[in-house]
């Protein structure tokens, strides 16, 4: 049995976070005597460490070989925290302080602050024994002096680093300080590398010391080492830029050969195995021609290889380039003139995807088990964010130069001040590409070596935690689990990965690549001609649209400005720029400072081409969207843009009208609900989303809801509650009473009612009245609804409404051929359910009769004849005509018709309202030959898709197709077919319904 007091004492090392017990507490106590320190306070100060028995382990060996130091370290108290956390966190600190004892008194000044460039640069260099640019040595003992020095710098940071109450806010001061150490190494470095290739002052010197001094080398920092966002542990990336100093008479070629020796000695210096480990690897491989290429280039040989032969990803390497060490003036020379070059790389042809491709690349190149640990180059990892920013700052950048940072969070900054990524987003990617790279950090400085693998096993997740979550001073003990780190790792990488995904793959990007220069900054004369040479017919009105949408310093204009160039070329590509220009402006103006707009614009996958498609494309959609400016938010998604079922709409309109107490307030929220759906429907129609069976059946929807809605609001308006049992309904005539309804088509119908408790002459009143105030509050000046009720019996010169039994009385005596053809497309549409079954059992007596008489069939010839003849508008070519011209659809339905009269009692399936269907079951009853219905069918289609697609495209309904090759090339992209398609659009119909044509004259006159 344990005793009591070694019990407790382990229980307060469980509490401090140790793991091994009997290990950590007899280590414990060896320090102890070792430093004279209290064991409970040394218990207090690993607590405070990521993993507290490393911890004591690497500090009791450093004790052992020198305790003075550690001693008088552990004696002060933010010392000995700096000394405690930097053990737990950085197995590999400890080993260089194992090795260097008395570098733990470094940690007597750390913390506090981070080491400055200038500190770092003045220590190496003293290291190195630094004199004018070389080292007075050239040993072996040179670098490990400077690899020493470096060391101390880095444990400084670390401690700085490990002691920030929260590690995410200081990761980019931390990262930018890694940076210029490794500058100042390679400063130092290239200094001993002088004396060595020196004759005279170097034993192993290969050229003049005079020669060496002549030849000018820049180190140009490229990756994180470039965008000063360097790791703990990392291959710092590099070019060697060669020259000759002023005034030398030394040659090109001489100082290339001397440079590169340079270069060499350089990069063994920090690389090569001495007493004192490498560093990190000096990689010269972004170099021209890679690994094959020359390890030093002039600045001239650099410029000539960019500009003839560099690929895509080389300019997007250079974004970062940065004088990193030796010298500055060459070096600064180099990033000046590649930046032009670095700027113009995105208007290279197919630029955007080979950036794209190449991020593929690397993550398919990922080993397996490795993706769902990889922060760096796995989905939702640090590349996702550097790629991201990178193609966003190519692509904008190459006409504005406030997105040019070097750094990734700074660059972020810019891209938001410019409008090109929202606030929101950036803020998440800012906050996510911190917490990746401190879990980098976190783990390189474990054993100081390159690693971007979460840990699978708890216990590594467990100290990950611990040396990553917000540490409380006032506890004094470092917190954390695995499961913490575990989950903050799945939340941000998958955060990542959305944003990464809408950004980088967005199809304004490629867009924007590909606009011109000069259409991004065009002012004056050259703007009205540029506008003018891509279609703008008023260049001048134009400009003025476009100053007003992007003036000023609102976050409003700047993301105009980013989006107009490339909306300026789409609208270009429409039908009528002018228009869709003006509709856009009032659109964004309704819109006001909506922050959703713009940055859907911006970010949704196709959101503003299409956008641009609609209003050059259709005045119809334009004017309606003018009045629901909101409907933009449809195109972020497909789904948003397909027709609403007639439950839904309806009990919306239900839910409306309960809310409105007065009648005028609820006739227009049934006019809004019915503009809303129809622009809906036709914005569908326009993307492609809605086939024209999906545009039919949603336009009759509508206007059943509608109807529906209005006479449920007039009825209570009309008749007193008394007499509430009395009956009304619609009843669809024409197209609209067989679902075909077309944009702009008026509504057919018949006003039936039934009271039979109710005086005759009041119940007569109280409908009147009803139609009267229907059809009044159903009209909308915008997208008009005329209730045409010319098919009643008796046409216009009959009553406007009639009781049941009276339409039953006429029907039974007085009816003749044309009404009972009329009422084969009858559909109750509103109104009472029981009056609405009655009326349709009736007149299925009238349309299906057991027998047709020849004389009815005879009539019904002559009348088509009659108003081929007769109900043409003058001056309209008939072949152009697609209702009552040759082959259009009175030919059709007419003909449709006929064979429902005389079949349509034997055979059920006959028996619909609408036109295709009686069309095809007239097929399956062998009643037509799959021929005729198939020439029939497809010019019904095409001339109900021609009548809808001509409304989109001018606002306005007409049954002509038009003249003008400008409104058929309209009406044939609005069809889908390829710009410039007018002469194909007008030669398609007149062949098709010429076929159609032929059909009707060898059936119809045969029935």
């Amino acid at each position: 049995m344990t005793p009591p007091a070694r019990a407790s004492r382990r229980s307060v090392l469980a509490r401090a976070g140790f793991a091994d017990l009997s290990g950590s507490s007899e280590a414990l106590d060896e320090l102890a005597a070792l430093t004279q320190i209290d064991r409970d306070a040394l218990i207090a100060g690993a607590a405070r460490a990521a993993d507290p028995d490393a911890a004591v382990r690497g500090i009791l060996q450093v004790a052992r070989r020198d305790a003075v130091p550690v001693a008088e370290v552990l004696a002060e108290a933010q010392p000995a925290a700096h000394l405690w956390r930097v053990a737990g966190a950085s197995q590999g600190l400890a080993e260089f302080l194992l090795r260097h004892p008395d570098a733990v008194r470094e940690l007597r000044g750390a913390g506090s602050r981070l080491p400055t460039r200038d500190e770092m640069t003045s220590d190496l260099r003293a290291a190195v024994g630094w004199d004018d640019h070389v080292a007075s040595s050239d040993g072996e003992d040179a670098w490990v002096a400077l690899r020493v020095a470096y060391r101390r710098a880095l444990l400084r940071i670390a401690a700085y680093d490990l002691a920030a109450p929260d590690a995410v806010e200081v990761v980019a001061e931390v990262s930018a300080a890694l940076a210029d150490a490794a500058g100042a190494a390679l400063d130092a470095a290239l200094a001993v590398a002088r004396a060595r290739v020196s004759e005279g002052v170097g034993a192993r010197g290969l050229f003049p010391a005079g020669e060496v001094a002549q030849t000018r080398l820049a180190i140009i920092g490229m990756g994180k080492a470039g965008a000063r966002e360097l790791n703990y542990v990392s291959d710092v990336d590099v070019i060697f830029v060669a020259g000759v100093a002023d005034d030398a008479s030394l040659s090109e070629s001489r100082a290339i050969d001397i440079a590169t020796r340079l270069a060499v000695q350089t990069m063994r210096g920090i690389s090569s195995f001495e007493t004192e480990p490498p560093l990190w690897e000096v990689d010269a491989n972004l170099r021209p021609e890679g690994k094959q290429g020359a390890l030093v280039r002039t600045l001239d040989s650099h410029l000539a290889y960019y500009g003839r032969w560099a690929h895509s990803w080389e300019f997007q390497a250079l974004l970062k380039a940065r004088p990193l060490a030796g010298d500055a003036g060459l070096g600064r020379d180099y990033v000046d003139a590649v930046a032009p070059l670095v700027w113009s790389s995105s208007s290279r042809e197919g630029f955007v995807d080979s950036v794209q491709t190449m991020r593929q690349r690397v993550s398919d190149n990922i080993a397996p088990g490795e993706v769902d640990r990889q922060l760096k180059l796995g989905p939702g990892g640090l590349r996702d964010i550097e790629f991201t920013v990178q193609l966003l700052q190519l692509v904008h950048g190459a006409s504005d130069s406030s997105v040019r940072a070097g750094g990734t969070l700074a660059a972020l900054d810019q891209l938001v001040d410019g409008g090109y990524i929202g606030r929101a987003d950036a803020a998440a990617f800012a906050t996510d590409y911190r917490i990746l790279r401190v879990l980098e950090h976190r783990l390189q400085l474990q054993q100081l070596r390159r690693t971007h693998l979460m840990p699978e096993d708890d216990e590594h997740l467990r100290v990950l935690a611990r040396a990553t979550a917000f540490y409380d001073p006032a506890a004094g003990v470092a917190g954390g689990t695995a499961v913490d780190v575990r989950a903050t790792w799945e939340r941000v990488r998958g955060e990542v990965r959305d944003i990464h995904v809408r950004l980088f793959y967005r199809p304004l990007l490629s867009a924007v690549a590909a606009t011109e220069y000069d259409a991004r900054a065009l002012t004056g004369a050259e703007a009205h001609d540029r506008l003018a040479a891509i279609g703008f017919r008023d260049a001048g009105s134009a400009l003025r649209h476009i100053a007003a949408l992007t003036r000023g310093v609102s976050r409003k204009a700047t993301v105009q400005r980013t989006l107009m160039p490339v909306m300026l070329r789409w609208f270009a590509e429409g039908v009528d720029p002018d228009y869709g220009l003006v509709a856009f402006r009032r659109v964004s103006e309704r819109l006001g400072t909506s922050p959703w707009f713009l940055r859907m614009l911006r970010d949704s996958s196709g959101a503003a081409e299409s956008l641009t498609t609609l209003l050059s494309g259709s005045r119809y959609v334009g004017e309606l969207m003018e009045w629901i400016p909101e409907s933009v938010a449809w195109l972020d998604g497909g789904e948003q843009l397909r027709p609403r079922a007639y439950e839904v709409l309806d009990q919306e309109a239900r839910a409306i009208q309960s809310r409105r107490t007065s009648f005028d307030d609820a006739m227009r929220a049934v006019r809004g609900i019915r503009r809303r759906e129809l622009l809906r429907t036709a914005m569908g129609s326009m993307t492609g989303d809605l086939t024209i069976k999906d545009v039919t059946t949603a336009l009759t929807t509508i206007t059943d809801v509608a109807l529906q809605a209005t006479l449920r609001a007039v009825r209570r308006e009309v008749v007193p509650e008394e007499h509430q049992h009395f009956e009304f309904s619609i009843i669809g005539m024409g197209r609209y009473g067989g679902a075909e309804v077309g944009f702009g088509s008026d509504a057919d119908v018949l006003f039936v009612y039934r009271a039979p408790d109710i005086d005759p002459q009041v119940a007569d009143r109280y409908a009147r009245k009803i139609v009267t105030t229907l059809r009044d509050a159903a009209e909308d000046h915008r997208v008009p609804l005329e209730l045409d009720a010319d098919l009643r019996p008796e046409g216009r010169n009959g009553p406007i409404v009639r009781t049941l039994d009276a339409y039953r009385a006429y029907y039974a005596r007085w009816s003749v051929s044309w009404e009972a053809q009329a009422l084969l497309r009858a559909r109750a549409v509103a109104g009472t359910r029981a009056l609405c079954a009655d009326f349709m059992a009736m007149v299925d007596a009238v349309r299906y009769p057991a027998q047709v008489r020849p004389e009815d069939v005879r009539e019904i010839k002559r009348i088509k004849a009659r108003v081929e003849n007769e109900r043409m508008p003058k001056g309209v070519d008939p072949s152009r005509h697609l209702k009552l011209g040759p082959g259009g659809l009175s030919d059709v339905e007419w003909l449709v018709q006929l064979i429902q009269l005389e079949h349509g009692h034997r055979v059920e399936a006959l028996r619909t309202p609408r036109t295709l269907h009686a069309l095809q079951a007239a097929y399956d009853a062998g009643l037509l030959a799959e021929e005729h219905a198939q020439q029939l069918g497809a010019s019904w289609r095409l001339a109900t898709r021609l009548r809808s697609a001509n409304t989109l495209l001018t606002g306005a309904t007409s049954d002509a197709l038009p003249t003008d090759y400008g409104e058929l090339d309209g009406i044939g992209r609005i069809l889908e077919y390829p710009p410039g398609s007018g002469p194909l659009v007008e030669e398609t119909w007149l062949r098709t319904a010429r076929r159609a044509r032929r059909t009707y004259e060898r059936v119809f006159y045969d029935l």
